[in-house]
């Protein structure tokens, strides 16, 4: 929708009428920081009640309509469409005579707080501590299309800005080189580059990397379909995985694109560094070698559902937040409203540890299958081998365990957290929604807004 509101400013209008599945996604204001997010500046309507969506007998997410400048329903499809395959539609239309009159130019997007060091921030990561005993903290800036590091005090209060990377404006912006048909090369040279020149395009999940790869920072760069490497040391960006565009086709597959991976964990699996991708877009997790960037699927692909099983027939749904210990890759599964595990050895298989299928959903602490989450999209692995789940459509923190299949609530009173990172005792917390990181104590849960200097 964005790169045909681009080519056709005056002659095209897009209404967006949001039927939401989750409970909180009914909340106007839950709405309204999305289309902030995500930078969406075109009408949306809250259609809560499903009013609109059963007056147009719609059925699955997302459906397009279109409608002629008479006002007549002229086409519409269920399904995700690209700007090329709508593009004849929306030009015989815009070159009809009954488009007498350009429509009026919209209004400006509204600019971030300006007292918001962080805009919608989506994820972090910290490092294990270096010789000095000093961890560094790693925030993705998402909105403001930048990532930030730095060094945090001895309390994990305060981080101590060191390196800003990217130039705050997103890779494309709808309007740059890279879109379909994309190569890796396109993207290299519309992204890479030193610290206040690279670009990245919504960047989600974060990890350090350690061993051969200490000086590293990987990032997943949602928007770009991408993942990136920073160097620590320079803030040089260089694309490991990803083309900028959107897998769709084989052509599109042959030539290394990617699906919104959307978080990313770093770990030895059988004595090998590797990257455990969570790939929102195509309901997978996937394998980055961190050397040399060879991508390939490790678990899903084939739909969207809560089935578990061997890895290649195993279903997962919207995977946005991953973990590991080099065994066990565990994922929230954000549509299914679950906590799941997949082994890391390509042999293995997907369980479901708490969450029964992508219209279930809820907020209750139990065990098990009656357990319920509400659309979780970070997890973290605890020393004691517990998760910590950020269960971000309920705003709060919930411990899962493993073992027991137990869930419970620890924490409340957050805005949509998307990332968490555990160390030293202390775990932080991107509070997307609020535009700030939180840290709290693990042992008194005892918590502090993260001072950005």
């Amino acid at each position: 929708m964005r790169e045909l509101e681009r080519r056709f400013p005056r002659q095209l209008a897009v209404v967006g009428v949001h039927s939401g599945k989750f409970i909180a996604e009914r909340e106007t204001a839950r709405i309204a920081h999305a289309a902030a997010r995500l930078g969406v500046h075109h009408a949306v309507v809250n259609d809560r009640q499903f009013r609109v969506w059963r007056s147009w007998a719609v059925r699955a997410w997302p459906t397009l309509a279109v409608v002629d400048a008479r006002g007549y329903a002229v086409a519409v499809q269920a399904g995700e469409l690209t700007a090329d395959e709508l593009m004849p539609l929306v030009a015989a239309l815009a070159a009809e005579p009954a488009m007498a009159a350009d429509l009026p130019t919209p209004p400006a997007p509204a600019p971030p707080p300006a007292d918001s060091a962080l805009r919608y921030p989506g994820k972090v990561a910290v490092s294990a501590p270096d010789a000095d005993g000093v961890r560094r903290l790693a925030v993705a800036d998402s909105a403001r299309h930048r990532v930030l590091v730095g060094r945090l005090d001895a309390g994990g209060t305060r981080l101590t800005v060191e390196r800003v990377v990217g130039r705050g404006g997103a890779t494309s912006a709808g309007t740059g080189p890279v879109g379909t048909g994309a190569t890796r090369d396109d993207l290299r040279a519309a992204a890479d580059g030193p610290a206040d020149a690279a670009t990245f395009d919504n960047p989600q999940g974060l990890a350090f990397g350690t061993g051969a790869h200490a000086g590293t920072l990987f990032v997943a760069d949602a928007g770009n379909h991408a993942v990136r490497a920073v160097d620590l040391a320079t803030g040089a960006v260089r694309t490991l995985a990803g083309t900028g565009a959107r897998v769709r086709t084989r052509e599109d597959r042959r030539a290394g694109a990617l699906a919104s991976p959307w978080d990313l964990a770093y770990a030895v699996v059988d004595g090998r560094p590797t990257l455990a991708v969570a790939m929102a877009g195509t309901h997978q997790l996937w394998i980055v070698d961190p050397a040399t960037g060879a991508a390939s699927a490790h678990a899903g692909g084939r739909g969207e559902d809560l089935m578990d099983g061997a890895l290649a027939d195993a279903l997962l749904a919207q995977p946005m937040g991953i973990a590991t210990d080099g065994r066990t890759l565990w994922f929230a599964d954000a549509e299914s409203s679950a906590v799941r595990a997949a082994d890391a050895a390509p042999a293995g298989t997907v369980r479901t540890v708490v969450g029964t299928g992508l219209f279930d959903f809820g907020d209750r602490d139990d065990v098990g299958d009656a357990a319920r989450l509400q659309h979780p999209q970070g997890v973290a692995l605890a020393p004691d081998g517990r998760l910590l789940v950020a269960d971000s459509y309920n705003d709060a923190l919930r411990w899962v365990d493993p073992a027991t299949r137990a869930v419970t609530t620890w924490q409340r009173g957050f805005h949509e957290p998307g990332g968490l990172a555990i160390g030293g005792g202390r775990v932080w917390v991107a509070d997307t929604n609020a535009h700030r990181v939180v840290t709290l104590d693990l042992d008194t849960g005892e918590q502090a807004e993260v001072a950005l200097t």
